[in-house]
C-alpha cells in the first residue's frame, strides 16, 4: 500500500467520524425539539403526566433529603457566628454521640487564650460535651443530660448548643483560680427539655454523681435537636465539667469554636494545633454526617422510593406515548431512519422529559424545604428542620437523569416493534 493510499484511508476515517458526529447532533436536535414542541400542544397529556410524575418524585426526594441533612447537621455543637471548628484528626464534629473513649484536644485553655489574643479572632472557646447522670433532689432518681462545657466570652454573648452564654460568668473562674473550691460557680443554663427531664426549674440546685452541685441560673427556649429528637442539654463552665469527667489533668475538650471574619486565621489555627482538622463553615455540613440511623435512613428511603416510582411511572406513560405515536415512528422508518436512529430519538425524548421534570422538581423541592421549616415554626414553634444545600440541586437533577436512563428499555422496545406496513395501514 502506498503513502497516498494511507492518506486517503485516514481521510475517509475522518470524514466518517465527522459524519457520525453530525448525524448524532442532528438526531439530538430533532428529538429534543420535537419533545419540547409536543409539551406545548394540547394533546401531550401522557408526556405532561410523565413530566409531572418525575417532578413530584424529585421534589419529595429533595425536600426529605434537605430535612434529613438538617437533622444530621443539628447533631453537632454549634454556635452563633462560628466560622471554624477545630477537631482532632481522628475525631469528628458529631459530639452529640459522646464517649469517654473519644479523641480529644489537650491544653485547651492555654491554646484558646493564644487564639483570643489574635486581633482577627472575635471569640474562641473550647467545647467539652459529656452525658452526665444528675438529680434535682436527693430523693429523686438520677437522669442523664448532656452537659456542654464552654468558656463564655467576656465581650460577646454567643449561643452555643442552642443555649445562650449570657447567664454564665465570663471566663472560667474555677480554672483561673487553680481549681480553688471557693471559685466554683456552679452556674448552669438548661434547656426546657433538660428541666422537664429533671422536673426542676430556674433557681433550683442539681447534683451530680460525684456530689458536685450546680444551680440552674436560666432556662432557655433553645433546643438542641438531633436525628432522634430533642436532647436535654445544659451549658456549664468548661473547667467545672472537666472536674466531673476527669478531663482536668489534660485540660481536654472535644472541639474548639472560633469566630473570625478573616480567612487568614485558619493558618494561625493550624499552626497552633498541627494535628487537628480545621473545618470551615462551608465545609461544616459535609463533615457533620450524623451517626444516627434516622437521617441516613430518611435520605436512602427518599432516594429509593423516588427512583422506583419515577422509573415505573416514566416507563409506563412514555410507553403509552410511543404506542400512540406509532404512525410517526413508521414514517421515520419509511423515510430511511434505521432502528438504531429511531431508538436513539426515543431514548433522548424520554431523558429530556425526565431532565425537565428533574429541574422543576428540584426547584419545587427546595421550596418544600422552606415550607416545611415555616410550617414547623408556625404550628409547633420548632426550629428549622431542613437546610438548603447547593448539592441538592445536582443531586435532584442527576437522580432524574438516572430515572430516565432506567426507564429506556420499555419505550425503546415498543418503538422497535413498530413496523411500517402494519402501522401505515391503520
Amino acid at each position: 500500500m502506498t503513502d497516498d493510499d494511507n492518506t486517503h484511508t485516514d481521510a475517509d476515517i475522518n470524514v466518517s467520524g465527522k459524519s457520525r458526529t453530525r448525524r448524532i447532533l442532528t438526531l439530538s436536535t430533532f428529538a429534543v425539539a420535537r419533545i419540547l414542541n409536543r409539551l406545548r400542544t394540547p394533546g401531550a397529556r401522557r408526556i405532561t403526566l410523565t413530566l409531572a410524575g418525575v417532578m413530584i418524585a424529585i421534589a419529595l426526594m429533595t425536600t426529605v433529603s434537605g430535612v434529613a441533612l438538617g437533622l444530621a447537621t443539628q447533631s453537632a455543637v454549634q454556635g452563633d457566628n462560628v466560622d471554624y471548628w477545630v477537631v482532632p484528626e481522628t475525631g469528628n464534629l458529631n459530639t452529640i454521640a459522646v464517649s469517654t473513649e473519644q479523641t480529644r484536644l489537650g491544653d485547651t485553655h492555654e491554646l484558646t487564650s493564644r487564639l483570643t489574643r489574635n486581633d482577627r479572632v472575635q471569640y474562641a472557646t473550647p467545647v467539652l460535651s459529656q452525658v452526665i447522670p444528675v438529680q434535682a433532689k436527693p430523693s429523686t432518681t438520677r437522669e442523664y443530660i448532656l452537659l456542654v462545657g464552654v468558656i463564655p466570652p467576656a465581650e460577646s454573648n454567643p449561643t452555643i448548643a442552642s443555649l445562650p452564654t449570657a447567664e454564665l460568668t465570663p471566663g472560667d473562674p474555677y480554672f483561673e483560680s487553680n481549681h480553688s473550691t471557693d471559685s466554683w460557680t456552679g452556674e448552669l443554663v438548661a434547656s426546657q427539655a433538660a428541666t422537664s427531664v429533671l422536673n426542676a426549674s430556674a433557681g433550683e440546685t442539681i447534683m451530680t454523681s460525684g456530689e458536685q452541685t450546680f444551680t440552674i441560673t436560666d432556662v432557655a427556649d433553645g433546643e438542641l435537636r438531633t436525628g432522634v429528637g430533642t436532647a436535654p442539654v445544659a451549658l456549664v463552665h468548661l473547667s467545672e465539667l472537666q472536674a466531673i469527667t476527669g478531663a482536668a489533668d489534660s485540660d481536654a475538650a472535644s472541639q474548639i469554636l472560633v469566630s473570625s471574619n478573616d480567612q487568614r486565621v485558619r493558618s494561625t489555627i493550624e499552626g497552633i494545633y498541627p494535628q487537628t482538622d480545621v473545618v470551615t463553615r462551608t465545609g461544616f455540613a459535609s463533615q457533620t454526617v450524623s451517626t444516627s440511623s434516622l437521617p441516613v435512613a430518611m435520605g436512602i428511603a427518599a432516594f429509593v422510593i423516588s427512583l422506583i416510582i419515577g422509573v415505573l411511572f416514566t416507563a409506563t406513560t412514555m410507553g403509552l406515548e410511543i404506542t400512540h405515536d406509532r404512525q410517526f415512528i413508521a414514517i421515520l422508518s419509511a423515510v430511511g431512519y434505521t432502528e438504531r436512529s429511531i431508538g436513539f430519538v426515543v431514548a433522548l425524548q424520554v431523558v429530556t422529559v425526565c431532565l425537565v421534570g428533574g429541574v422543576a422538581g428540584t426547584v419545587l423541592g427546595i421550596g418544600g424545604i422552606y415550607a416545611t421549616n415555616a410550617l414547623l415554626a408556625q404550628a409547633l414553634s420548632l426550629p428549622a428542620a431542613g437546610i438548603i444545600d447547593l448539592r441538592l440541586i445536582p443531586y435532584g437533577i442527576m437522580t432524574a437523569l438516572l430515572i430516565g436512563v432506567l426507564s429506556l428499555p420499555y419505550p425503546v422496545w415498543l418503538a422497535r416493534r413498530t413496523t411500517i406496513t402494519e402501522t401505515l395501514r391503520l
